[in-house]
């Protein structure tokens, strides 16, 4: 499963993945407690595919951070929990992404980083390439 069906949603905890889509919203199934829940258009929703973190020269795709983090961890889960002291989170993030905007990247985008890597390793969601990468080695 790609970036791009995993939802984060506003006021909810954890990461979602899109199940289909409805009239008024659509319907998402936690990565967590596997439950299902129907979203409004009104809920803020961000896709994972979309986001991305603050460096210095760019903006960087949060799937290339992940590759960056699962590298560091040699595939396993996160050396430190989410819920870390401020400044092991930005000494962790720092081995990660040396050159990451320390005035835009808040500690509490970290966590969510962190958190959000552990929940999709417990998942099996391992893959962070590009969709865009996929397509171009299908075609060859």
């Amino acid at each position: 499963m790609s970036l791009d069906k995993i939802l984060s949603i506003g006021g909810k905890p954890g990461l979602y993945k899109l199940i289909t889509q409805t009239r008024s919203g659509f319907v998402a199934e936690s990565l967590i407690d596997n439950k299902k829940i129907t979203v409004g258009m009104q809920s803020n929703v961000s896709i994972l595919s979309e986001i991305a973190v603050y460096t210095l020269d760019e903006e960087l795709p949060l799937r290339e951070v992940f590759q960056k983090v699962q590298v560091k961890e040699k595939g396993k889960k996160t050396s430190i929990p989410h819920k870390s002291e401020k400044i092991k989170l930005e000494e962790y993030f720092f081995e990660v992404l040396p050159n990451y905007d320390e005035d835009r990247v808040y500690p509490s985008d970290i966590k969510k980083i962190i958190q959000w890597y552990n929940i999709l390793h417990e998942n099996n969601i391992t893959d962070f390439s590009s969709d865009n990468e996929d397509d171009s080695s299908e075609e060859e």
